[in-house]
């Protein structure tokens, strides 16, 4: 059993330093007490899914590519695809390593790639294809990683209720940009939100009542 001499606890488990004050313990480890509680979803499965989806997506933007020019507005109209599908890796494997802070995560995740679209945009002459396919294709894809991480992980009632925030302001982001006619077409802004609403309608259909009473209690109902 290991020792903390700081605390002056005995401690079971492989902890390398102390939960509580966090020095170096001493000693030989024990096995932990507590049992290991297995994950309650396949991560196979699930990335089995995460695959398929990725990869009809790409080919269908290879397809769509043909149809579309190949100057600046085609290369852009690509790329957001291709950055759509980052992002919805990024959120799926963050949620499943972390389980903690998913919420925070996808935000930054959304913003970090959404500002360098934009920059990388600037740099190139503004043809606008950040705003008009780049933001909303990020949007879209974490809102889909979201409802993948709500699926498989079966989240708390809590959780569900910033995930449904979350739905709600990736869907309004594309709206501002067609409200001040940033876009050149805005079928990318309104499949956006199109997917926002079904969406946040399935997050309130699967844990209806409970949400209800989690917002009772945080509102005061």
């Amino acid at each position: 059993m290991k020792h903390c001499p700081d605390c002056s606890d005995d401690i079971e488990g492989d902890w390398t330093s102390c939960p509580l004050c966090g020095a170096p313990l001493r000693g030989t480890s024990t096995p932990s007490p507590l049992p290991a509680i297995p994950l309650s979803f396949s991560r196979r499965r699930v990335f089995r899914v995460l695959f398929f989806i990725s990869l009809a997506v790409i080919i269908a933007s290879f397809v769509a590519q043909l149809l579309l020019s190949h100057g600046a507005r085609g290369i852009g109209t690509l790329r957001s695809v291709w950055l759509g599908v980052s992002a919805m890796w990024l959120v799926v494997m963050m949620a499943f390593r972390k389980r903690r802070n998913i919420a925070k995560g996808t935000v930054y995740v959304v913003v970090l790639i959404s500002l360098v679209c934009v920059y990388w945009d600037y740099l190139t002459g503004w043809h606008r294809w950040s705003v008009t396919y780049a933001v909303p294709a990020v949007c879209t894809f974490s809102i889909i990683a979201l409802m993948i991480a709500t699926w498989a992980m079966h989240v708390e009632v809590d959780e569900h209720v910033v995930y449904s925030g979350l739905t709600v302001l990736f869907g309004l982001v594309p709206i501002v940009f067609v409200i001040f006619k940033w876009v050149t077409t805005p079928l990318p802004s309104a499949g956006c939100v199109l997917l926002s609403v079904i969406a946040l309608l399935y997050l309130q259909a699967t844990k209806w009542p409970d949400v209800r009473h989690e917002l009772g209690k945080r509102l005061h109902l």
